[in-house]
């Protein structure tokens, strides 16, 4: 019998975490840019549901995050 020493390796590295961290900001970001823009009187129609912030800015950032969040998952570690 082999006496093994067998290292206990994580799966990320601690690159891949940060990357993972900054792309669940984004995604946040973009869904917190998205809220809003209801009107008090459901009655009367608000415009501002159809501004920029909320139609191109935040599904681009949310986009952007899952972007980020595959390149962190596929991202390999160099190891020595």
């Amino acid at each position: 019998m082999k006496n093994k020493k067998s290292k206990k390796t994580f799966v990320f590295q601690r690159k891949n975490y940060i990357f993972m961290i900054i792309g669940l900001l984004f995604i946040a970001l973009g869904f917190i840019l998205m809220s809003g823009g209801a009107s008090d009187d459901p009655n009367v129609f608000n415009p501002e549901i159809y501004n920029f912030r909320r139609i191109r800015l935040a599904p681009t950032l949310v986009l952007i995050g899952f972007a980020i969040q595959v390149f962190a998952i596929l991202t390999s570690s160099t190891k020595k």
